[in-house]
């Protein structure tokens, strides 16, 4: 299989571009004005949360975490706890923030 051209390249940006838009764009003008169901919206609220703990943990548990000893597979996992106790306390995204970068930075010190 070759290469593709300047040309495919650009047909496929294009192509990629107008689904992403037509994805974001249609739901919007085809449910403005509209109220959903109480159990839709509900639902919908669980989306960012899911996505977000999908993310964080494909960075917390990787296959060779524990390749360069326990510590250093560690660190990241005590900072996610102490995240997990900010966030329960303070209920403030920029205190789990700041407490989960200065956790981790101290915790990498050590």
């Amino acid at each position: 299989m070759g290469s593709m051209g300047w040309d495919g390249f650009f047909v496929v940006l294009v192509c990629c571009g107008a689904t992403m838009l037509a994805c974001r764009v249609i739901p919007l003008f085809a449910l403005k004005g509209k109220n959903l169901p109480e159990g839709v919206e509900r639902a919908l609220g669980f989306i960012p949360p899911a996505a977000f703990a999908a993310l964080v943990a494909n960075d917390l548990f990787s296959p060779g975490m524990f390749d360069a000893g326990p510590w250093p597979a560690a660190a990241p996992l005590v900072a996610a706890g102490v995240v997990a106790l900010v966030a329960w306390r303070t209920r403030s995204l920029l205190w789990c923030a700041v407490s989960g970068v200065a956790a981790y930075a101290l915790l990498s010190l050590l």
